[in-house]
């Protein structure tokens, strides 16, 4: 369905019955990347389920400033108020990690639960931010210059994708097609607008201040991330932290059983969780 917000049109998709959980999808993904886990979430939940700004079907901005986190989570409130939706739990992946993260740090109210994978509150020093930014920003150039084939072609062989590299053929097809789906001024805008050196640091205060119970997920095999999980726990009071073993950044496709049995069970409520 298209739910409008802010004068885009967003496409969202809802599937089975319960407690609203908002899911978000990563840089280069789509609605898409929760289909595998329908069925088992929809037991238990509403899934609420947008294509980010600048992916899948939602109305693209040529105005860089419209990807920005801040009108992101805006955005997904805006998406909520039109579904007469008051409270949700909110599950997010990478980009989408920052972007729940965002979301509930801006309107905490609206979040009973928040899990994110393999994500972060965004880079704690300016420094760091500006160099990402610039980063960032070639990579813009490169998208728009070279088109999505050629930037699928090296997103796909940066060393935080190394353990995809052990999935199924099918399986790897599969997600190649889907984010060759996406447009080149939708990815470019969104690395400018939402990249993790434009998004603000939520790192101190904000983390401190979060109230709602917070799952972190990552893979084992991504230290990086596992590093970044060991510092936001220093700063959550309500959080626990799952590591996943042989597993990478990508843990919903790489242990995909485990993941959702994970994100049921917070949820639900089971487990101590």
């Amino acid at each position: 369905m298209k739910v409008p917000a802010e004068g885009l049109q967003y496409h969202v998709e809802i599937y089975g019955n319960g407690f609203p959980l908002v899911l978000l999808h990563g840089f280069t993904g789509d609605s898409s990347t929760w289909s595998p886990f329908h069925e088992q979430w929809g037991t238990h939940s509403q899934l609420i389920i947008p294509d980010i700004i600048g992916h899948g079907q939602t109305e693209l901005s040529h105005d860089v400033n419209r990807y920005k986190m801040e009108k992101a989570a805006s955005d997904l409130k805006t998406i909520l108020d039109q579904l007469k939706v008051s409270r949700i739990d909110l599950l997010g992946y990478s980009m989408g990690g920052r972007l729940a993260l965002s979301f509930a740090i801006l309107f905490p109210g609206r979040v009973r639960k928040l899990i994110l994978e393999s994500s972060s509150p965004g880079l704690l020093m300016e420094a760091e931010r500006k160099r990402r930014r610039e980063s960032d920003a070639k990579l813009a150039q490169f998208i728009r210059e070279q088109g999505v084939k050629a930037f699928v072609d090296y997103w796909e062989d940066i060393p935080l994708f190394a353990t995809m590299k052990r999935l199924p053929s099918a399986v790897k097809e599969k997600i190649r097609k889907q984010r060759l789906n996406n447009s080149s001024e939708g990815l470019a805008n969104s690395l400018l607008g939402m990249g993790t050196g434009s998004q603000p640091s939520w790192w101190g205060p904000p983390l401190r201040n979060l109230d709602c119970e917070v799952l972190l997920v990552t893979g084992k095999e991504d230290e990086k991330f596992c590093g970044i999980a060991h510092n936001m726990m220093k700063e959550l009071k309500n959080a626990s932290w799952i590591t996943i073993e042989n597993s990478g950044h990508t843990i919903h496709v790489e242990e995909f059983e485990k993941f959702g049995t994970i994100v049921s069970d917070f949820v639900s409520g089971i487990n101590g969780m």
